[in-house]
C-alpha cells in the first residue's frame, strides 16, 4: 500500500509540474509581453492557440475592449481574458490570423506603462497585404516580478478613420 502511495505521490507532482509552465521570460520585459500577446494570438489556419500563455499574459480582471459598430453607432465592448477566447477563440483557428505590430509608442513612469501599437493583420503569414490594420492601446503595471496587461483596447482602422502617419512606420 505504500508503494502505491509513493506512486501516486511521485505521478501527481510530475502533472502538477507539467501544469506550472514557466512563462517569466514571456513577461519579463514590455518588449517581451508585448511580442509575447501578438506570437500567442497569431497562427495559421487549424493552428491551435496557448490560451494558458494569453491567459498569464493579463492581470486578474483585466479588460479587453474592443471598439466597434452596432446598429449605427460607435460602441465599446468589455472582455475578460476568457470572455475574448470564447469570442474570437474559434474564428482564429477557421480563419488562420496573423497580427503584426508595425509601429510602438512607448511611455513609462514607474510601474506604469503605456503602448500605442499599431498593428497589421493577415491570414497566413505569407500574405503580401493586410486585411485589416488598427492600434492597440495597452496599458501594463510591473509589480517588481513581471510586467502584467491590465488593459488592452483597440480600434480597427476604416475608411473614415484612417491611422495617421504619425502612428506608422518611419514617422
Amino acid at each position: 500500500m505504500k508503494k502505491i502511495t509513493y506512486i501516486i505521490f511521485f505521478l501527481s507532482l510530475g502533472l502538477v509540474a507539467q501544469d506550472n509552465k514557466d512563462y517569466t521570460n514571456k513577461v519579463a520585459t514590455i518588449d517581451s509581453t508585448i511580442a509575447t500577446l501578438y506570437s500567442v494570438i497569431s497562427g495559421d489556419k487549424g493552428e491551435s492557440r496557448n490560451w494558458e500563455l494569453f491567459k498569464h499574459l493579463f492581470r486578474q480582471d483585466a479588460k479587453l475592449i474592443p471598439i466597434g459598430e452596432k446598429e449605427g453607432k460607435t460602441t465599446v465592448r468589455y472582455m475578460s481574458a476568457d470572455d475574448y477566447k470564447k469570442t474570437a477563440g474559434t474564428w482564429l483557428v477557421e480563419n488562420g490570423f496573423h497580427e503584426v505590430e508595425i509601429n510602438r509608442e512607448t511611455q513609462v513612469f514607474g510601474n506604469l506603462a503605456h503602448v500605442f501599437s499599431t498593428y497589421e493583420s493577415y491570414k497566413t503569414k505569407d500574405d503580401d497585404h493586410p486585411f485589416m490594420r488598427g492600434i492597440n492601446s495597452i496599458q501594463l503595471f510591473n509589480d517588481g516580478k513581471r510586467w502584467w496587461i491590465l488593459n488592452l483596447y483597440w480600434q480597427q482602422e476604416s475608411k473614415a478613420n484612417q491611422i495617421p502617419d504619425l502612428y506608422l512606420p518611419n514617422n
